[in-house]
């Protein structure tokens, strides 16, 4: 259960980083807290628009949303930020691995051809 769960979370991060205009938007609310209507400025798109993007970082534990009167303000959380790499880091020590197994090999080649 414990697993399915975090396998759902992981899922949802990855879906929100998918979008080229949620990474911005992330990268965005790593300079500080801003309002929806700032994180849509650089796009052609409406504050609609923007806030659907916003409910799925937010959906994602990605982003923590504020109401001050009409504006809503939004902040990076990057716990679960923290999660994903957790698990992208456990593919790295596989491939450094597999990288290193094969830099070895290569090298041995080397030696014997410089040999032979």
């Amino acid at each position: 259960m414990v697993e399915q769960q975090r396998s759902a979370t992981l899922d949802a991060v990855f879906h929100a980083l998918s979008d080229s205009t949620r990474r911005a938007m992330l990268g965005k609310l790593a300079e500080g807290e801003c309002s929806v209507s700032a994180l849509a400025a650089p796009f052609s798109m409406s504050l609609a628009g923007a806030s659907k993007h916003v409910k799925v970082l937010e959906a994602a534990g990605l982003v923590r949303r504020r109401v001050a009167g009409r504006i809503h303000y939004c902040r990076l959380d990057a716990a679960r930020l923290a999660e994903a790499e957790a698990w992208l880091r456990h593919y790295e020590r596989f491939w450094n691995t597999r990288l290193d197994a094969l830099e070895s090999l290569l090298r041995a080649e080397d030696e014997k051809k410089k040999e032979g």
